[in-house]
């Protein structure tokens, strides 16, 4: 099957969605050498001829993507490339694929700040909640990934502190429901004995597990949109931190992020976490000392 930037983009003028993606020549993260420069210049090259080829500017918004790889240098020569275009919105591809964290986050704020201010940014395949927040910290607007029905489908629930998987045996006598906190229609009506009972045995369960996950993930953009609406999203990452690391284990790589956005998250991390920081800062290898969580 021969997939040309000119029938992607027919493809897509005649499905009718508001926001339309362009053709783009995406590799693994992991991958070295040249075939990330190939790649990369390739996806600039059939911007243009995604944007000859749209039918309907004036109803359905074409994002262009960004690629590069890890290479910080092709992802600069790819954002300036489309911006130049004066596009409706721009997406930040080839991540999630693999690559450690610290790369992750880096690429994310790299891009972002060459992005405009005044168009959508979106962050291609991700959906962990951390990684959201994170990247929302660093300017990222919108998201997409197959986690949350993904993750039901392997017995496994959204909850605030993190993720509850409901085939371990402790569930099967558990009469509380996934989230005591949750107002959706799963938490309203089934235990998670029951749901470890479905999970085990019937599809039904993942279909309800999937249908709690997104609920959360509603409810989890619903209350970041607003906390940026208000002011107080720095509290808002504060918050979640907490919840999510109440030992203040934070990972470094958050840390790291958290600190080029400009949001103090030294109240979330243990005295060993915030110690390790100065003594890296100074040379000092105390990696021996830390927990693995802390020295990934």
């Amino acid at each position: 099957m021969l997939l040309t930037p000119e029938e992607s983009i027919n493809i897509q003028n005649n499905i009718g969605a508001d926001i339309i993606m362009a053709l783009d020549d995406v590799v693994k993260t992991t991958i070295t050498g040249p075939r990330i420069e190939e790649a990369m210049y390739r996806t600039l090259r059939w911007i243009d001829r995604c944007i000859a080829a749209h039918k309907k500017p004036d109803v359905q918004n074409l994002f262009g993507i960004v690629q590069g790889g890890l290479d910080p240098v092709l992802r600069d020569i790819c954002v300036r490339g489309l911006v130049e275009r004066n596009l409706p919105g721009y997406a930040i591809g080839g991540l999630a694929g693999g690559e450690d964290k610290d790369s992750f986050w880096r690429v994310v704020a790299q891009c972002t700040a060459g992005l405009p201010e005044d168009k959508p940014r979106y962050v291609m395949g991700v959906g962990y909640p951390l990684d959201i927040v994170v990247c929302s910290a660093l300017g990222a607007d919108m998201y997409d990934c197959v986690y949350p029905t993904r993750t039901a489908r392997f017995g496994s629930a959204l909850v605030p502190e993190g993720v509850l998987k409901l085939k371990q045996n402790a569930m099967a006598t558990d009469e509380r429901p996934i989230d005591p906190s949750c107002p959706c229609m799963v938490c309203k009506n089934y235990t998670r004995a029951y749901l470890h009972c479905l999970v085990t045995k019937d599809p039904m369960g993942s279909q309800l597990l999937s249908y709690h996950n997104l609920s959360f993930m509603a409810r989890l953009s619903r209350d970041l949109h607003m906390s940026i609406l208000e002011g107080r999203f720095p509290e808002f990452v504060r918050g979640f931190l907490r919840v999510q690391f109440p030992k203040g284990d934070v990972p470094k790589w958050v840390h790291n992020a958290m600190e080029v956005a400009g949001i103090d998250i030294s109240e979330c991390c243990t005295p060993t976490n915030c110690q390790h920081d100065a003594m890296e800062a100074a040379g000092v290898d105390i990696s021996e000392f830390c927990p693995p969580t802390r020295c990934p």
